[in-house]
Order: structure tokens, then sequence, then C-alpha cells
């Protein structure tokens, strides 16, 4: 339940869906309650395969192009702490690279489950390098099932806050929204410092 929960947590703050609720909410103001649920799921489902399939291969890919574990987390933690940053200031959106042209062509797609939503804003990065370092830490079957049984009820309720993503912007209004997100903005920024040192701990032992 320890290892349960310490997955949940990170997964959910990097993942951060409160802060894609507004463009979320953008993408689909001309969708049918329907077309609300039925894209939330997908974009949930999307999120899911990502972070399984980067958890499962992921370790593959840095053997291909020579890259080690340490380096993984020294770059992933890198990349957290900005995405906390960026939410401790009001730029989650520019952060994860949707400006106005992309967020225009969005609206023109058919389908945005998948990009822009699944990915970057909610499978970016940060999220994709922390179920990479995940796997060389825990490698058990046992301590895998976990994780994902962790990744899914993260995704769950990302569905959930998705779905109700109309109700919470009337609720929360856009500062309450980011005021939430500012508090997830620091944890992240905790989360990706701690993965930075323990990266760079990885490699002066390496050294010594």
């Amino acid at each position: 339940m320890e290892l349960f929960l310490f997955i949940f947590g990170a997964l959910f703050s990097v993942i951060n869906p409160l802060g894609t609720v507004p463009i979320f909410v953008s993408l689909t103001q001309d969708s049918t309650r329907k077309e609300i649920n039925h894209t939330s799921l997908l974009a949930s489902i999307n999120v899911f395969v990502i972070l399984a399939v980067s958890f499962f291969l992921g370790q593959y890919v840095l053997s291909f192009f020579g890259i080690s574990i340490n380096a993984l987390k020294v770059a992933g933690g890198l990349v957290i702490a900005s995405s906390g940053f960026a939410l401790l200031k009001g730029e989650f959106t520019k952060n994860r690279g949707l400006n106005k042209e992309r967020k225009k062509a969005a609206h023109e797609r058919e389908h945005i489950s998948l990009t822009p939503l699944a990915m970057p804003m909610m499978a970016g990065p940060g999220s994709i390098s922390l179920l990479i370092s995940l796997q060389e830490e825990y490698s058990t079957t046992h301590q895998a099932i976990i994780i994902m049984l962790a990744t899914l009820t993260a995704c769950a309720l990302c569905y959930v806050i998705l779905r109700s993503s109309q109700l919470i912007v009337k609720a929360l209004g856009p500062n309450g929204i980011n005021s939430i997100s500012r508090i997830i903005g620091f944890i992240v920024i905790a989360l990706g410092v701690e993965y930075l040192w323990s990266g760079l701990s990885g490699f002066v032992k390496t050294i010594i």
C-alpha cells in the first residue's frame, strides 16, 4: 500500500489533470455531453497506454541509445522540476508546448484525445521519464503490478476530472484552479529535485 500511494501521488502530481481542465473545456466547448465523456475516456486510456509502454519498454530504448538510468533521472528531474516551476508561474500550457496556434489547430482536429490531451498535456516527458526510472528501481512482478494499478488509478481519476471539467471550472473558477495548480507545482518541484539528486548521487557513487 505504501508503494501504491507513493506511485499514485507522484504520477498524479506530474500528470496534473487539473491543469489540463481549462484547456479541455476550451477544446470541447462545442461538444455534446456524450462527446465530452467519450473524449475524456479516450484521453485517459491513451495516457495509461503511453505510460504502460514507457514502463515496460523504456529500458530497452535506453539500452539502444546507451543512456544510463542515472542520466535519465537527472534529465527527468530537470523536466519534472521545470513543469513544477511552470505550474507555480501559471505557464503550464506554454511549458507543455500548446501555444495559441497549436490550440487553434487542435480545435480543427476531429480527435483530440491523443494529441494534445494525452500527449503532451498529461503524458509528457516528466511522467514518461518517471515511469522508466521506476522500472529500474522496482523490477519484481509484484511491484510492477502495484505500479500499473497505481497508474491505472491515476488515469481513472484523470477521466473523472476531465469528465467533470465544466463543473470544476464553474465551482472553482480560474483562480481556484490556478491556486491548486500552484500547490501541486510545489510538490512537483520537490519530486523533480528528488530525482535529480538521486541521479547525481548515482553518478558520484559510480565515480567513487
